[in-house]
């Protein structure tokens, strides 16, 4: 049969259709067709686009033996403190700020993050260096300190049997990395609460825009801030906070080159435990993506003050009453009505 055969006559059971019922059934099938193109075709990209992000951060992050043998926080008398279930979860940031030319360990910036069962807010408690603590095996000595003796093993000890609170995984990253993932989301709003000039910037009062340069000489001053280590603390909460809320912004999310340069900067200078897999770390930015900046709480670890320890090291001296308080918050994942 001929095609305009065909199109004259088409049997459909006891149906018969004419030329323009049959065109119409044609043409009606070529729009599905079009139509499901048209959708499939992005869909395709975005799995191609997630896979080479997925490739990106596998191919970066970098895992090592960071969490110690004895996973279970001890009191003082040795014994494992307890943990309820469903309590959230606590993530140790280590920030290493190991400049070219330096031997050693570092860890210039420790903050346990917070992220509760409901995933509806974070709380960021920077732990401030010269914190005067026990340490396994060492005696007392200054919180970074536990760093340098046995690295981030040795640390986490530290942190879970001073607060009796379990730290689920650890992430190392270089201020290199700041720096980049600054410059990858075309910088970042911070708040200065204490004007200093350092690096070659004048930092004013007020909310600032920095580009990776300019935000790695803001964090790294200490001298000329009134509390010292404390306000630099308080420096580096209030740059992590700005970051954060630029890298879960729509700008970034929504524009895949810029996404990608993120996600690349972020992960090329990150080191986290044997435990942490690229897949939990998707999982939980992403059940993290509504977040705003009001559900992001910064807190200092409690502390009474300065002084000096016996050897003569000027020191932060330990609220341990407050520091328990704190233990029993993050255990119960009841942040929200710590004070």
């Amino acid at each position: 049969m001929r095609q305009d055969e065909s199109d004259e006559m088409f049997d459909e059971g006891d149906t018969t259709l004419s030329r323009a019922e049959h065109r119409e059934k044609k043409r009606n099938r070529r729009i599905l067709i079009a139509a499901l193109v048209l959708i499939l075709v992005p869909v395709v990209a975005v799995g191609g686009y997630l896979a080479w992000l997925n490739h990106i951060v596998t191919n970066n992050v970098k895992q090592e033996l960071l969490l110690p043998d004895s996973p279970k926080p001890t009191n003082n008398e040795g014994q494992v403190v307890e943990q309820p279930k469903d309590n959230g979860m606590n993530y140790l940031l280590v920030g290493n700020d190991a400049r070219p030319g330096d031997t050693g360990s570092r860890s210039d910036v420790m903050v346990l993050v917070h992220v509760p069962q409901d995933r509806s807010t974070v709380q960021l408690i920077h732990f401030p260096r010269d914190l005067w603590v026990p340490i396994p095996g060492h005696g007392e000595a200054k919180l970074n300190a536990a760093y340098a003796y046995g690295g981030a093993p040795l640390l986490v000890e530290t942190m879970q049997n001073m607060l009796g609170v379990e730290i689920d995984h650890v992430a190392i990253v270089g201020f290199e990395g700041f720096k980049r993932m600054t410059d990858a989301v075309g910088g970042v709003d911070v708040n200065v609460a204490e004007p200093s000039t350092s690096g070659g910037f004048r930092f004013a009062k007020g909310t600032m825009h920095m580009n990776g340069e300019m935000a790695l000489a803001f964090v790294r001053e200490r001298k000329q801030l009134s509390e010292g280590d404390i306000s630099r603390g308080k420096r580096q909460q209030a740059f992590i906070k700005a970051l954060m809320l630029k890298g879960l912004s729509k700008d970034v999310l929504l524009n895949p080159g810029r996404l990608a340069d993120f996600v690349d900067a972020a992960t090329s200078n990150l080191t986290v435990d044997q435990k942490l897999d690229v897949g939990q770390m998707r999982s939980e930015a992403f059940a993290m993506r509504n977040l705003r900046g009001g559900d992001i709480r910064f807190i200092t670890a409690p502390f009474d003050g300065f002084g000096w320890s016996k050897d003569g090291q000027s020191i932060d001296l330990t609220n341990w009453p407050k520091m328990k308080e704190l233990g029993e918050a993050l255990r119960d994942d009841k942040m929200d009505s710590y004070n």
